[in-house]
């Protein structure tokens, strides 16, 4: 039976499938027609268009001139096509070992690398967000090179890896912020809340002043500069002094 919930999942299938092992298995039947990749491609495709709602293992199919239960003869089931396609887009992370001036400079030209992705491909936000995902090669080697970046920081390894997890989690915070933003519905939304607060000033006086003072005019500046800045600043307090902010374990 194909597997199309987390529940019915074979791990040991979904690593076999990132990681070229299922390709080794031998088969019973025709020569298959599609590699991994070209099935996971079809599904990006689709993912990009329409967003990951619109993602389905017929879907997929069609596109591949197959039968749904051909297909899974390819991919267990649509979590397991979903791992595959976000390891797919990742492809290989950046060479990280060309960016000059030490960590810091490599830890932001990675967080603008993972930025370029997220906004590429917004779905990834989806898929890698709360649901259980098998790791593929790429997705690990990111990993590996934002920890090996880090590692000159004479941070433990606890401290480098929660580092890389909370410039990432600015990453995706700020991109998923970009996604949602209306730009001309928001300007409509704020009128209309600066013309209530203004009737209302007395009762909320510092946020009167603040949108006084342009707090929230766009300014079209790089939306991911302030939140990066004050994230690496306080990264570069922390190696600085070489105290952890949380319970100290390497």
């Amino acid at each position: 039976m194909p597997a199309n919930k987390e529940s019915d999942r074979d791990p040991g299938a979904s690593l076999a499938l990132l990681w070229g092992a299922a390709d080794d298995r031998p088969r019973r039947g025709p020569k298959p027609k599609f590699t991994p990749a070209q099935v996971a491609r079809r599904g990006i495709e689709i993912a990009d268009a329409e967003g990951l709602e619109a993602l389905s293992m017929q879907r997929v199919a069609e596109l591949l001139g197959v039968t749904t239960m051909a297909l899974y003869r390819y991919v267990p089931g649509k979590p397991d096509l979903i791992d595959l396609m976000v390891d797919t887009v990742l492809s290989d992370p950046p060479d990280l070992t060309r960016v000059r001036g030490g960590w810091r400079p490599r830890l932001e030209a990675w967080a603008r690398a993972c930025w370029d992705v997220y906004r590429a491909h917004p779905w990834i936000l989806t898929a890698t967000g709360l649901r259980r995902h098998a790791m593929g090669p790429h997705q690990v080697a990111w990993l590996d090179t934002v920890l090996a970046s880090l590692e000159e920081t004479g941070l433990t390894a606890r401290q480098r890896h929660d580092a890389a997890i909370l410039v990432l989690s600015l990453v995706r915070n700020l991109t998923q912020e970009a996604l949602d933003r209306d730009e001309q519905g928001d300007r409509e939304w704020d009128r209309l809340t600066t013309d209530q607060l203004t009737a209302h000033a007395d009762r909320y006086p510092a946020l009167t002043r603040a949108i006084a003072e342009g707090a929230f005019a766009p300014t079209g500046d790089d939306p991911l500069a302030f939140g990066l800045t004050c994230v690496l600043n306080g990264i570069q307090g922390l190696v600085a002094s070489s105290a952890y902010l949380g319970a100290g374990q390497p």
